[in-house]
């Protein structure tokens, strides 16, 4: 009888232990427990700058994974840098748009990031980094993830794989206002398409001067 109570400690002990460890793992939202286990987007253009450059690049590689030939020097001027970094969220949205493309803003959640990368679709996102004490907003291009490593991937300003935890990622971009945005071909409907704010995105992009392309981008959600 002494040595059952031990053996049947151990297999309680061993039961925690298995079952702390499916806690942790099942820690993903269910959204994204839904998606592809990996997805990596390798056809996402990658531009190497400078960190202050992020901006630039990551809209670069947006704009060139649409089609359009550009670098990013020539997004600076139009985006009026260096010297108007605080308005690089407007400057940004406005420029891609000047390109006839639809820029969609995405829900502040994670698994709403996922669900686009998982349907083909990279993500423009603004996140800090650095320390607590400096840390300094940028902008990067959500390329892939791992959902088993609960990892993201980003196209940063110095590296083409960018890797980050799920937390971590989180953190950092709601640290710098849940910017998430899809820069969009006017016929080309997001994955799971939000249809007011599809039209709500075509109508600015006729108030930017794209009356042609807006009216093609309702027209592709008339189709849908």
């Amino acid at each position: 009888m002494v040595r059952v109570f031990p053996r049947f400690r151990a297999a309680l002990l061993a039961s925690a232990c298995v079952l702390g460890l499916a806690g942790c793992a099942g820690s993903v939202a269910p959204e994204i427990q839904r998606l592809p286990e990996r997805v990596e987007l390798n056809s996402v253009p990658f531009f190497r700058g400078e960190t202050y450059q992020s901006a630039p690049g990551a809209l670069a590689s947006m704009l060139s994974q649409q089609g359009v030939v550009i670098t990013p020097g020539l997004l600076d001027k139009p985006l009026h840098l260096p010297g108007a970094e605080a308005q690089l969220q407007q400057n940004l949205q406005g420029l891609a748009r000047q390109y006839g493309m639809v820029v969609y803003p995405l829900d502040d959640q994670l698994s709403a990031l996922l669900t686009q990368v998982a349907a083909g679709y990279p993500v423009l996102v603004r996140f800090t980094e650095g320390s607590s004490l400096w840390a300094q907003p940028r902008y990067a291009v959500l390329a892939g993830y791992n959902r088993d490593k609960q990892t993201v991937l980003l196209r940063g300003a110095k590296d083409r794989r960018q890797l980050m935890s799920f937390s971590a990622f989180e953190s950092s971009w709601k640290d710098a206002g849940s910017f998430a945005v899809l820069i969009q071909a006017p016929n080309q409907l997001p994955a799971k398409v939000d249809r007011q704010r599809w039209l709500n995105a075509a109508n600015e992009l006729a108030r930017a001067g794209q009356e042609q392309a807006a009216a093609r981008a309702g027209k592709a959600l008339d189709g849908h």
